[in-house]
């Protein structure tokens, strides 16, 4: 049981580490990775190259939305996994906040599913599109943490989740990631600030 016990916190402390390591290294253009400036909304973002989802824009200027892919330390002991990032014109973007109470209250249905600590799991009615769908959300927080999340097509592995959120300067941003990342849902916002406020999202 000692070794068990040990085992745990061993990891533990790797994956705080990790994290910590993650948030307070230098941003990546400082690192010498050249970036890509992309205006949205009037807010001018220099984004690393590497962070483009398909593959960096062959110009610089003006965007309707931004695809990004991120690689958080978000999975088991602060392994590295992706996550995609929507940026997009706050205008059409609905916060999950917003959606919690305006449209999944009203989708739940009765029983509560067994998740990751500190989030409630409501499946919701299978009409309206959201067949198989799940959301998952921090009950005790004014401004919480949502995620929408179904299962895998095949039923096997994870399922996928989205979130969307309202950043500053008239943007938003819609995320979409793997359900095995929900257990770190404490450090999937402040992680994603710090990478957003690399690029001057924030």
């Amino acid at each position: 049981m000692a070794a068990i016990v040990l085992a745990a916190l061993l990891v533990g402390l790797a994956a705080a580490y990790g994290l910590n390591a993650w948030l307070h290294r230098p941003p990546a253009r400082a690192a010498g990775e050249p970036t890509v400036t992309r205006s949205l909304v009037g807010r001018d973002l220099a984004i690393p190259q590497s962070w483009f989802r398909d593959g960096p824009p062959p110009q610089q200027g003006f965007a309707t939305e931004i695809d990004l892919r991120l690689m958080l330390p978000l999975g088991p002991a602060g392994r590295l996994a992706p996550v995609a990032v929507t940026l997009l014109p706050l205008s059409q973007v609905k916060p999950s906040a917003s959606l919690l109470d305006g449209v999944y209250l009203g989708q739940f249905m009765p029983n509560e599913l067994s998740g990751p600590p500190g989030l409630v799991g409501k499946p919701l009615y299978p009409h309206e599109g959201f067949e198989g769908e799940t959301v998952w959300y921090d009950a005790l927080s004014q401004n919480p943490f949502v995620a929408k999340c179904s299962a895998s097509l095949d039923g096997n592995g994870p399922g996928q989740c989205l979130r969307s959120v309202a950043l500053p300067h008239g943007l938003g941003a819609v995320y979409a990631f793997g359900a095995d990342l929900l257990p770190r849902w404490k450090d999937f916002d402040p992680l994603m600030e710090v990478a957003l406020a690399r690029i001057g999202a924030l």
